[in-house]
């Protein structure tokens, strides 16, 4: 799995999602369920990740869909 973004905000990443999904790109949400332990304050961001075969692909769709400026450079994503 490679991370195409990351963000606090639950609504940028349920559109990311919907464009993905009509690409027909799976994708994997990170970290969703830190708010139980940090108590839904937002702290820590969710991670949306997708196949290492689907990630190009993922990233032109998104971008394509007006998310460029919150894509994950190849060389910002974390292991």
């Amino acid at each position: 799995m490679r991370e195409l973004l990351r963000s606090n905000d639950t609504v940028l990443i349920g559109f990311a999602q919907s464009v993905l999904r009509q690409a027909g790109i799976a994708s994997f949400v990170a970290d969703q369920y830190m708010s139980v332990v940090e108590g839904s304050i937002g702290a820590f961001p969710r991670r949306l990740q997708v196949a290492d075969g689907d990630w190009a692909t993922a990233r032109g769709a998104l971008a394509e869909a007006g998310l460029a400026d919150w894509l994950i450079e190849d060389g910002d994503a974390r292991p």
